[in-house]
């Protein structure tokens, strides 16, 4: 399912308003916090809902947002000198 991060919780959890209007608690997903992925409220993410209570997720994915605008330019090094 995907959802917006509505309010950012104590001990790592976090009020996701699904995109149908459902409202869980959902907690971020261990290969998240293992590689530190910061979530914060207005977040869109993707989540795994529990098969057993449907109050309860696991956030998957942080999607980004949509920049408009050209890539920014590469700079450029020096020649190589010998």
């Amino acid at each position: 399912m995907r959802g917006r991060v509505a309010e950012v919780l104590p001990d790592s959890r976090y009020r996701v308003i699904l995109e149908n209007g459902h409202e869980l608690v959902a907690y971020s997903g261990g290969r998240m916090k293992k590689h530190r992925i910061r979530i914060i409220a207005g977040d869109d993410v993707s989540l795994e809902l529990s098969p057993y209570d449907l109050n309860k997720g696991r956030i998957m994915f942080r999607h980004l947002p949509v920049r408009n605008g050209p890539a920014p330019a590469r700079p450029t090094r020096p020649p190589h000198r010998r």
